[in-house]
Parts: structure tokens; sequence; C-alpha cells
């Protein structure tokens, strides 16, 4: 955790060091009995932020600047100091600070968890008395995705679009001679996620797109989280990996990433998968699945 704290503190260092004249003006924000700690961690909650308000310009007062001000001490003082706040507002600056990584944040426990994890216990035995009476049936798990597959992984690549973003910054930009796969690992795993990596020959694909005639070389498919993330085409497999990582990233030069339940060739037939996608509508067709994490299971008993 602190290497990882480390890595975030040296991209906003970096990200400072390009852009010298934000560094007077964010540090006047600074309060008087802030700590260190608090102050970098509230200090990357501003930056991070700024391009949420229009009207914010550095040096002018004007409402979103009170606003954006306002909202990282609310955020701060939730975090450090355990302050609570309405419903809508812990919503709104949770979603803020995604992303922002702290080491050794207070843990504070609340009555009402105290209460709720009693309840949890008692109802945990009765539940364990239950389970005895079941009887043993069959359970048939479908093909494909669950319907609510997109919505439970966007707030996950929500966080890990403002991690590749701060990474690109830090990097000069997205371009052809970055390593783009090393960018892409390093920002997954700072979530204590994996990349997943399938790699087969060019020939053994029976859905490639029409014109392509070329049958030598490897391609290469890149997930996470059993989301797709990109297709690359190459004369081996580190070339496939690093296409497969530049086209994942491609993903990520927009306003946001969408992940969607779309319609993919899979071994001849067409499925539903999880995919990430930018904004932008597509005019061609999505590669062919190299790997289906979503293949209909073999019937399973319930034990009593």
């Amino acid at each position: 955790m602190a290497e990882e704290s480390g890595a975030v503190e040296n991209i906003v260092t970096e990200f400072l060091r390009q852009n010298p004249e934000l560094v007077p003006w964010v540090d006047s924000f600074r309060g008087i009995c802030e700590t260190n700690k608090q102050w970098c961690a509230r200090r990357e909650f501003i930056l991070r932020n700024m391009e949420a308000f229009p009207t914010l310009e550095r040096g002018v007062p004007s409402p979103d600047l009170d606003r954006l001000l306002s909202l990282s001490m609310v955020w701060a003082n939730h975090i450090f100091l355990g302050c609570r706040y309405p419903m809508p507002v812990m919503d709104k600056i949770k979603e803020m600070g995604e992303g922002i990584v702290i080491c050794d944040v207070p843990v504070r426990t609340t009555r009402d968890e105290i209460i709720a994890k009693g309840k949890r216990g008692a109802a945990a035995g009765a539940d364990t008395d239950n389970c005895v009476k079941k009887s043993t049936g069959t359970v048939i798990l479908k093909s494909g995705p669950p319907p609510q597959a997109a919505a439970e992984h966007q707030p996950f690549f929500n966080r890990l679009y403002k991690a590749v973003a701060w990474k690109l910054v830090s990097a000069g930009g997205f371009g052809p001679n970055l390593d783009h796969f090393e960018i892409l690992r390093s920002c997954v795993e700072s979530f204590k996620q994996s990349l997943s990596c399938v790699i087969v020959p060019l020939k053994d694909i029976p859905d490639l797109p029409a014109g392509r005639t070329q049958k030598e070389g490897q391609v290469c498919e890149l997930r996470c989280q059993t989301v797709y993330l990109g297709t690359g085409y190459g004369r081996d497999e580190p070339a496939a990996k690093a296409m497969a990582s530049k086209e994942a990233l491609k993903a990520f030069q927009g306003r946001k990433v969408i992940v969607k339940i779309c319609r993919r060739r899979f071994k001849g037939k067409d499925v539903e998968d999880v995919m990430l996608l930018d904004e932008q509508p597509r005019t061609q067709g999505f590669p062919p699945a190299l790997s289906y994490p979503f293949q209909a299971e073999h019937p399973v008993g319930t034990s009593s």
C-alpha cells in the first residue's frame, strides 16, 4: 500500500511539474491545521475534479470554485474525521474521490453498524438451521452474462478511467511510443485486480473481419473482471499484446468509459459479452471473441 500511495503522489508531483502555474494557486487553499497527509489527499481531490467545474479559472473567485473547495473539505472530513453527511452529499463525494489512495485511513465503527452486526449474527444462526431442511435439487446455470453485469462493473471502470488518465498525463499523453501494456497493467493492479490475456494463432480464428486474408501472426484479447477491453494483431505474442493494450487504452481517451452488454461472434455463434467502450458511436462490428467467460455450465446439485 505504501508503494501504491507513493506512485500516486509521484503522478500528482509530475502533473504539477508540468503545470507549475497551478502550484501557488492550489497551495493557497491549504488549511492552517491540515497535516501533510491530509493536504496531499485534499489537493489531489481538487486537481482531479477541476474539469468538472466549467467556470473555474485559476485566480478568479467563482461559485464553482467555492463548491469544489467545499466538497473537498467535506470529503476530507469524512475520510479523516469520520464525519457523516446526507446521502446525496455522501454519494457525490465518494464518486469524486474514486481512485485516490490514502495509507492508514482511520477505521471507525458506528452505533448502527454494531447493532446491524448483532442482527446479522442472529440471522446467520437461523439460516444454518434452515439449510439443513432444504431438499436436494438441480440448478442449471444459463449461458451469457447476467443482465446487471454492466451496472455492477461500471464503478470499478470509472475508478480505472481516472487512474489511466493520471498515468497518461505523467507519461506525456497518449502516443505510439508508450508501453501501452505496462500502463494498463499497472493501473489495473493498483486496484488489486489483474489483466486476463488470451493469445491464439491468427489462422485458428474462424470469424476474421471481411478482407483480412493474412494468416500468419498472433491475436491477443485482454479482459479485466471478465469485461472485454481490446483485441490486437501482431507478428508475435509481444506485438499482439502491445496492440491489444493500445486498442484498450483508446477507450480511455474520451470523457468517460461505458460498460455495456453487446453482441459479438464467438466460435461461429452470436453471444452477449460485457465490453468496455467509449462514448463514440461505432461504425464497425467488434472483433470476434477469443475467450468467453460466460459459458453454459453443467447442471449442479445443491447439497442438503
